[in-house]
C-alpha cells in the first residue's frame, strides 16, 4: 500500500513486536527487490497513482460488477488473513482467540494492517445484540487515493471486515460501507451485520440515506 516515507531497514533478527505500529520495524528489506513484512509475507509498495489506476481500469472494464469484484477479493483476503493470523497468535501468546480479551485480540490483529498503510480503525460492538457491528476507518489507502468521487469507494475493507467477524462469530455475515472519505466525509463506516440487514442497508445506500439514517432504520 502506499506508505508514508519511513526508511526501511535491512533485514534483521526476528523480535517480538506484539501491538506495535512503527512501519520501519515491521517492514524489512530482504535483498534487492524483495520487501517482507515481520511474518515473512512478501509486500509491496505502491504508489496513489497505481491504486486509482486499478480502481479505474476495473471499473472501465467491469462496469458496476467492479464493486463486488473487490468486495469478493476482501472477504477472500479477510479470511485468510484471520486464518493466519489465529496461528500466529496461539504461537505468541499460547491461546486461542476465544480465549483473550476481544479488544486486546482485535487490536494485535489490526496493527500488523495499520502499519502496512490500511489505515486506523475503532469498531463499535455496542450494537452486537442486535446483530450489528460498526467500524470506523481513518486514512483509507483507497478512498484517500481517489479522493472526492462521491460514492463508496472501499468494497475491500467491507468484505475484510466481513470475512474476520464472521470467522470470530462463527456465523457468515455480510459488510458494506455505509459512509466513505470518498464522499466528503471526514472517514469511513462499515455495517457488519447479517445478509439480509447488509441488503436492506445496501438499498439505503443507494437511495442516498446519510450513515446516521441507515443506522436509525435498522
Amino acid at each position: 500500500m502506499d506508505l508514508p516515507r519511513v526508511s526501511i531497514q535491512p533485514s534483521q533478527p526476528d523480535a517480538v513486536l506484539h501491538n506495535h505500529f512503527e512501519a520501519h520495524k515491521f517492514l524489512r528489506r530482504e535483498a534487492p527487490g524483495r520487501l517482507v513484512n515481520a511474518f515473512k509475507q512478501r509486500t509491496m509498495l505502491v504508489t496513489e497513482d497505481f491504486i486509482v489506476g486499478f480502481q479505474v481500469a476495473l471499473e472501465e472494464e467491469v462496469g458496476d460488477a467492479a464493486a463486488e469484484i473487490m468486495y469478493r477479493c476482501g472477504f477472500e483476503w479477510g479470511r485468510q488473513d484471520i486464518a493466519g493470523f489465529a496461528t500466529r497468535f496461539a504461537a505468541e501468546f499460547g491461546m486461542e482467540l476465544g480465549e483473550a480479551k476481544f479488544g486486546m485480540m482485535l487490536e494485535t490483529w489490526w496493527w500488523p494492517l495499520q502499519a502496512a498503510g490500511w489505515g486506523a480503525w475503532r469498531y463499535d460492538l455496542s450494537h452486537r445484540k442486535e446483530g450489528l457491528i460498526f467500524i470506523d476507518l481513518y486514512d483509507s489507502a483507497v478512498a484517500r487515493s481517489l479522493g472526492n468521487v462521491g460514492k463508496v469507494v472501499c468494497h475491500y475493507y467491507a468484505g475484510m471486515f466481513a470475512a474476520v467477524f464472521g470467522h470470530l462469530a462463527r456465523r457468515e455475515l455480510s459488510g458494506i460501507e455505509i459512509q466513505c472519505y470518498s464522499m466528503g466525509e471526514e472517514y469511513c463506516k462499515f455495517l457488519i451485520g447479517s445478509s439480509k440487514r447488509i441488503n436492506s442497508a445496501q438499498f439505503w445506500v443507494a437511495e442516498g440515506a446519510s450513515a446516521q439514517e441507515i443506522v436509525s432504520r435498522l
